[in-house]
């Protein structure tokens, strides 16, 4: 517009001089051109003023997004967030050459649960995550809570957690349930706490390369998967680890994925409630219990030393661990008391077919499974041997801690697996357990699972996000 108006002008300084209705007419027409121009400034202003309320508006808005990683809502400067994800099992376990006799073939629905995580600042995070399913593959269906904690981290070397949360001694309890090697854990696992109630304070040193925990817990028996929300005596545990990665930070050295530590702890227990229910074999079938009568009274300890080692397609994880217990027959007044020292070993090894990198946190296929691409997903091997030693002054005298005819007092395994990655969040298992049992006094009376080795294929299909 502003050129035709200097259009317009230079045209009258040629022209010849006009007529008065001529002039009239190019003056009604600037005058048109200037409401005109008045009138784009306005409009421009209003887009202008549009455009920035829908940036304050887009940067005033909660950022929404759904992936494989699950449902995830964070304010607009990312400072708090809130994840919604889940896990959820579902099991086939088929026992051969059992001998007959047990009713233990079937489906189970391992693990159900909502996972709900977040932060409500940059210093402060949350967990809650209830469980739907059976457990262990029982019949109970109570909701439990796994976890429920709150984390105070001011810094990456000082961080305050409470509530319940796994306490920092099995190696691979610590592992995450969707990213194991195998279906069930291993063995070792029968003699470490898992979920307690407390407070602990750790941290990562060293730009990561040393992390440590230590705290203060209710106590709970060992291969208990969860305590309950009170404590069962007025004793206390203290648990800790020391764990090293000293290479984490190296991406070029081959020993980038080597951890190795000790965990451990120690306390006072002194209840019924504080034996164990019992340990389970790989196929989750008990193979040994105390007494009903038998009491915990006095001093707990356990000690883990423990490593694993990934590298490219390659993944190993070991564990050894001692728990110290001192039992009478029945309740306080009984005697003697008897000092128990049970021990358990294992070492898994695994291997990625379609080489994924192998890591603590699982195995993220390349290519998704897709039949229209003729993509396979991820493919995983592993093997596992393992081993559970009872302390053999639980089966003597004439009232022995556990009875010498129904218990086994010792427990090896060998597994071998396959893992199928369809995605990140779908995966399909296919295990074979073989556990061997040795029993001091094998009669008739001896439970059938006990007389002949367990031989327990076990499949699973899950969904992780």
């Amino acid at each position: 517009m502003s050129a035709l108006v200097a259009a317009l002008a230079i045209g009258s300084l040629a022209s010849p001089p006009l007529r008065a209705d001529e002039a009239q007419d190019i003056k009604d027409l600037q005058t048109q051109i200037q409401a005109l121009q008045e009138k784009l400034a306005v409009i421009a202003r209003k887009q202008e003023i549009a455009s920035d309320d829908a940036t304050a508006a887009a940067k005033a808005a909660p950022k929404v997004s759904i992936t494989d990683s699950g449902l995830v809502v964070a304010s607009p400067d990312g400072a708090s967030s809130i994840h919604v994800g889940s896990l959820v099992q579902f099991d086939s376990r088929e026992f051969l050459a059992d001998g007959g006799g047990l009713s233990n073939n079937g489906f189970f629905l391992r693990r159900a649960r909502i996972i709900i995580d977040g932060k409500l600042d940059k210093f402060t995070s949350f967990q809650f995550v209830p469980e739907f399913g059976n457990g262990s593959g029982g019949t109970a269906t109570a909701v439990a809570i796994l976890d429920a904690n709150l984390t105070i981290a001011p810094t990456q070397a000082f961080q305050l957690k409470v509530g319940k949360f796994k306490t920092p001694i099995g190696l691979e309890i610590l592992q995450s349930d969707q990213y194991t090697f195998f279906a069930e854990r291993s063995l070792v696992n029968n003699l470490e706490p898992n979920r307690d109630l407390g407070a602990q304070i750790g941290g990562y040193l060293g730009n990561g390369a040393v992390y440590y925990s230590i705290g203060l817990y209710n106590g709970i028996p060992d291969a208990l998967t969860s305590s309950g929300n009170s404590d069962f005596d007025n004793d206390k545990d203290v648990d800790g680890r020391l764990f090293f990665t000293p290479f984490v930070n190296d991406k070029e050295s081959d020993l980038q994925g080597l951890g190795f530590g000790i965990a451990g702890g120690l306390g006072r227990e002194k209840t019924h409630s504080a034996v164990t229910s019992g340990y389970k074999t790989d196929g989750q079938q008990t193979f040994f219990s105390y007494g009903g009568a038998v009491y915990t009274d006095g001093a707990v300890w356990r000690i883990s030393p423990q490593a694993y080692y990934y590298h490219g397609p390659f993944g190993a994880l070991g564990e050894y661990v001692i728990s110290a217990l001192n039992v009478r027959p029945s309740g306080p007044s009984a005697l003697p008391k008897t000092k128990l020292e049970n021990k358990a070993a294992s070492i898994t090894a695994s291997w990625v077919l379609t080489g994924e990198d192998a890591t603590y946190t699982g195995v993220a296929p390349a290519q998704p499974f897709s039949w229209v691409n003729g993509t396979w997903g991820a493919w995983q091997v592993a093997a596992r041997v393992e081993e559970l030693k009872l302390d053999t002054k639980a089966f003597n005298g004439t009232s022995p801690l556990a009875s010498p005819i129904t218990n086994a007092n010792e427990a090896t395994g060998a597994s071998i697996g396959i893992n199928w990655y369809l995605t990140k969040s779908v995966k399909i298992t296919q295990d074979f357990f073989e556990t061997h049992f040795h029993v001091t006094n094998l009669t008739p009376a001896t439970p059938q699972v006990l007389k002949h080795s367990e031989k327990a294929l076990v499949t699973r299909v899950q969904l992780s996000f």
